[in-house]
């Protein structure tokens, strides 16, 4: 296929779906880079064996110094990935780092974007990043920004996160879920985490949403349902026909139940929660 034609990503994703079908359980393919995973040696020569045969019949060609094999770890797509566990590769951490303090907004995008591909990896993620982006309010785009200390402090905060090398842990679909919800008068965060066999807690991911202004004039408990909802809304992959478990330092649930009829909003948070499984916790004081 020739590089550089517009629809070549398109076509050649596509004939890889084809290649690879049915084997999404071991292989995730992107492009011309393939990640073939497994739970023991036996299972992964055969995945490989397989992934090899499939790409031969279709008469495609790999080379070898382009390919690693037998990996403990090993770098996909910007994060490093392997036993259960994925992180920041060094590379675009280093990237973040040394990215110069922002003087436009075009600028200010460009780190938003960089630093954003790893949201999922920051507590709170949006809500840190607030001053920035309101920084990116206006008619044009490359004009010069009012770079006040809320900016300096995020933009420094938000670099500061990702030099920690922040570690995510796999899903794993036999243990229960913890979903931890927070509002406050910006916005919502949202931890996803499970315990290990000693019962430690790891984060599985982070998210995060600024409010609009309409929920900014919400209630406290209104504030606090929407982010459940919002929880539920985007874990939906993760918690469908799982028993999980809400923690909140606040039980808004409640209360929606005896207002769910008082308006179409509070109907629709009622019915978004009902073919879901969970129990709630009350964290006082908890910090989400």
């Amino acid at each position: 296929m020739p590089f550089g034609l517009v629809n070549a990503p398109y076509f050649f994703s596509k004939l890889m779906a084809q290649v690879l079908e049915n084997c999404d359980t071991f292989a995730v393919p992107y492009l011309d880079d393939i990640a073939i995973y497994s739970e023991n040696w036996e299972d992964h020569l055969k995945h490989v064996d397989e992934v090899l045969k499939r790409i031969g019949n279709a008469q495609l060609t790999i080379k070898p110094s382009k390919c690693k094999f037998a990996q403990n770890h090993t770098k996909y797509l910007g994060h490093i990935v392997g036993g259960g566990v994925r992180s920041p590769a060094e590379a675009k951490i280093k990237a973040v780092m040394e990215f110069p303090k922002p003087k436009t907004k075009t600028q200010i995008r460009a780190f938003l974007g960089l630093a954003g591909y790893y949201a999922h990896y920051v507590k709170n993620f949006s809500l840190i990043a607030a001053p920035l982006t309101q920084s990116l309010k206006g008619k044009i785009k490359k004009e010069g920004v009012n770079w006040t200390q809320d900016c300096n402090r995020a933009f420094t905060e938000l670099r500061n996160r990702l030099t920690e090398i922040p570690v995510l842990h796999a899903p794993d679909y036999n243990r229960e879920f913890i979903v931890q919800t927070d509002a406050s008068d910006l916005g919502i965060g949202v931890v996803l985490s499970q315990r290990n066999d000693k019962g430690e807690e790891h984060p599985v991911l982070f998210l995060s949403k600024k409010f609009t202004d309409a929920q900014r004039k919400y209630g406290t408990t209104e504030k606090e349902c929407a982010a459940i909802i919002y929880a539920i809304t985007k874990l939906r992959y993760y918690l469908d026909g799982q028993q999980f478990t809400i923690e909140t330092d606040h039980n808004p649930l409640v209360w929606l139940n005896s207002n769910a009829g008082a308006n179409q909003r509070f109907m629709r948070w009622s019915l978004a929660l009902q073919p879901f499984r969970y129990k709630v916790v009350h964290k006082a004081g908890k910090n989400t």
